[in-house]
């Protein structure tokens, strides 16, 4: 068995990679125009971050994670490869969830990111799959493991640092996903061929607040940490001027911070018949871990 892979030098490829490593033959993709495709399972993972900087160029979003994601898709459906699975993302679906985020749930992405996301997906949707084939589309939530770069490594410095916690007055609950989950959830899309072809949100069991977040993480570190209740209205004030001046909080920070988003597993769960192995505080914990 060999994967065919895009994204490998990214956060998820490197752990792919090591996951299935002298396991299963993997060739990464280098080329974006010529390429051929001879490998049984097709794993693209390759595509532009969501920038919390907004200083991207709106059209990158849709040069490589919509007409990248046709042209790998177009050689997949000519090849005779059988297993196709795209790394998507919930933010194809909503920036902003109420209650409870399912593969039901009518997409209405508001950024260029979940837009090009969006399309690909679509594109992927409108094709004849043969039978002989199978295609599946996973959106992730929040990804998290080892050298994880994002919003909670930035977190995890903070707390390190006793830097007192300043958002204890927001209120929320988030969905996450472990790398391990993600892994284990790729591995049985490859090896059960009765689950069936579609979209599948992938999230851990469970969900934790910020201030959760921040109590596990000085846990874990055997630190003390300080939570102000600032006023809201203040915070607010302070991440606008951040979208103007260089400071650590800035307006898309404060909202990936302390929005709520909860993120429905029950179809993927439904359809793998197993339970994830790890829930949404063992693996932050567990990521934590890393951080050390």
């Amino acid at each position: 068995m060999s994967i065919y892979l895009t994204g490998a030098s990214g956060f998820v490829g490197k752990n792919l990679i090591s996951y299935f490593k002298n396991k299963i033959e993997i060739k990464k993709h280098i080329r974006d125009l010529e390429f051929s495709i001879s490998q049984n399972i097709v794993i693209h993972l390759a595509g532009k971050a969501h920038d919390l900087k907004n200083i991207s160029n709106k059209e990158e979003y849709y040069e490589v994670n919509t007409e990248l994601t046709k042209k790998i898709f177009d050689a997949f459906l000519i090849s005779d490869s059988t297993v196709f699975i795209m790394l998507s993302s919930v933010k194809a679906v909503a920036d902003d969830v109420i209650g409870s985020l399912s593969e039901d749930c009518d997409p209405n992405p508001k950024t260029h990111y979940g837009k090009s996301k969006l399309l690909a997906e679509r594109y992927i949707l409108s094709k004849n799959i043969p039978d002989n084939k199978r295609v599946y589309i996973l959106r992730p939530c929040m990804i998290h493991g080892p050298n994880n770069k994002g919003n909670l490594n930035l977190l995890y410095k903070l707390v390190s640092k006793r830097i007192p916690w300043i958002l204890g007055a927001f209120k929320n609950k988030r969905s996450y996903c472990s790398i391990d989950n993600l892994l284990f959830v790729i591995n049985e899309f490859i090896n059960n061929d009765i689950i069936p072809s579609g979209v599948y949100n992938v999230a851990d069991d469970g969900y934790l607040s910020t201030n959760d977040i921040i109590s596990l993480m000085a846990k874990s570190n055997n630190k003390k940490i300080i939570i102000f209740n600032i006023y809201p209205l203040i915070i607010k004030i302070i991440a606008k001027i951040g979208d103007v001046i260089p400071l650590p909080l800035n307006s898309e920070r404060l909202k990936k911070l302390t929005e709520s988003y909860i993120v429905c597993n029950e179809k993927l769960k439904k359809h793998i018949g197993k339970e994830l192995p790890l829930n949404c505080k063992e693996g932050i914990i567990n990521t934590f871990k890393t951080f050390k």
